[in-house]
C-alpha cells in the first residue's frame, strides 16, 4: 500500500452523511477499489482561520507556495494535498455559492500566487497540473440550472487548478433538498464510483 496512488477528498459540507458526503464516499470507494489509498478531510473539523489579506504569503518569488503567518491547520492540509496524486473537492450550494467553510479554505489558496506590492494583479506560481480532480456539488435547484447560474463549479475548478489538479469529472446533484435526510440515488452513486476509478486509472 506504500506505493499506492493517494487520493485526498476535502469536504466543505456542514452535515456529515448528507448528500455531498454520500457522493464523496462513493468516489473514494471507487478509488479504493481501483487500488488507491484514500483520505477524507472535513473542513468542519479542521482549524482554518480567515485570510486577513496581509499578502505576506505572496511576496517571495518561486514555484513553491508562500508561507502564511497564521498558525492553524491550513499548512498541514496543503502538505497533505501536495503529497497526493488525485483530489476530490466537494461543497453544497449555500445561498447561491459554495459554503462559507469552503470559501474560507479557497481564500487561503492565495499562497499559490506571486503578488508583490506594486504589481497590479497576482500571477499563479506554477501552471503544472500533476494531479487529477473530481468536483462534487449539490443544490436544491435542478442541477443544470445551478451549474448555469451559480459559481459553485467554477470556484471548485479554480481551486483544484491552484492545487495543481486538472478536473476529470464533475458530479452536480440537483433537487437535493426535497427531504431532510435525502439519499443520493443509485444512478448518482454509480457515476460517483466510476469517477473514483477514473481518478486512479485516468480513463
Amino acid at each position: 500500500m506504500g506505493n499506492a496512488l493517494k487520493v485526498v477528498a476535502i469536504v466543505g459540507s456542514y452535515r456529515k452523511g448528507g448528500m455531498v458526503d454520500q457522493v464523496v464516499d462513493e468516489v473514494l470507494a471507487g478509488a479504493a477499489q481501483a487500488g488507491a489509498q484514500v483520505h477524507k478531510v472535513y473542513l468542519l473539523d479542521t482549524h482554518i482561520e480567515f485570510c486577513t489579506n496581509c499578502r505576506l504569503c505572496t511576496q517571495e518569488p518561486g514555484r513553491a507556495r508562500g508561507i502564511c503567518p497564521v498558525a492553524d491547520e491550513m499548512a498541514r492540509l496543503l502538505d497533505l494535498v501536495e503529497g497526493c496524486q488525485a483530489l476530490v473537492l466537494a461543497s453544497p450550494t449555500n445561498f447561491g455559492s459554495v459554503t462559507a467553510l469552503t470559501k474560507r479554505f479557497v481564500e487561503r489558496l492565495v499562497c499559490y500566487a506571486y503578488w508583490p506590492w506594486g504589481v497590479p494583479a497576482p500571477k499563479v506560481r506554477s501552471n503544472e497540473k500533476p494531479r487529477r480532480a473530481v468536483l462534487v456539488a449539490a443544490s436544491a435547484a435542478p442541477g443544470f440550472l445551478a451549474r448555469l447560474f451559480t459559481p459553485v463549479v467554477k470556484t471548485l475548478r479554480q481551486s483544484a487548478e491552484l492545487l495543481g489538479a486538472r478536473c476529470v469529472g464533475t458530479i452536480f446533484v440537483g433537487l437535493a433538498a426535497k427531504e431532510e435526510r435525502q439519499g443520493a440515488g443509485r444512478r448518482v452513486l454509480d457515476k460517483a464510483r466510476l469517477m473514483g476509478q477514473t481518478l486512479v486509472t485516468g480513463r
